[in-house]
């Protein structure tokens, strides 16, 4: 299935995304730092058990769900970076963590300009299945990335 694939590993390359969006409902959009944010829950976060990123969030923005995930929820955060400080191992970055919540529809019907905007081909848009041998992750329907996953 055609997927959106990001390699997470030559996304942190750049010091900050320039890779644009055709998200038609905001000018100001960057769906890409959604995208790294999900690739970063999924794949890289630690899951700690006394998540430090959760206790320090002034807002309770971060809750850790059942199967061990954190979720951010957009509404209560206000960008502040105190989950960033927190996070012993450097998982959460600053600029994925914005006050402006970010979207991405996958671009539904339009060549994602993400894809062609990426000076380092770190976003693709091609054909995409689960290879945990090659680290690469499938993340819902539409999306994958390649990154070195962490297992407990």
């Amino acid at each position: 299935m055609k997927r959106i694939f990001i390699d997470l590993e030559k996304c942190y390359k750049c010091e900050k995304c320039v890779a644009r969006c055709n998200y038609p409902y905001h000018p100001d959009n960057n769906g890409v730092l959604k995208l790294i944010e999900m690739g970063v829950r999924e794949t890289i976060c630690r899951r700690c058990e006394d998540a430090p990123c959760i206790n320090a969030c002034p807002n309770e923005a971060l809750e850790r769900l059942e199967d061990g995930r954190v979720k951010r929820y957009n509404m209560r955060c206000t960008g502040c970076g105190t989950c960033v400080v927190a996070c012993p191992f450097g998982v959460i970055f600053h600029e994925i963590i914005t006050y402006y919540d970010s979207q991405c529809d996958f671009c539904e019907g339009r060549e994602p300009l993400c894809v062609k905007t990426c000076p380092h081909g770190a976003i693709k848009y091609e054909e995409v299945e689960e290879e945990p041998e090659k680290r690469v992750y499938v993340i819902g329907d539409k999306f994958a990335v390649h990154a070195i996953r962490w297992e407990r």
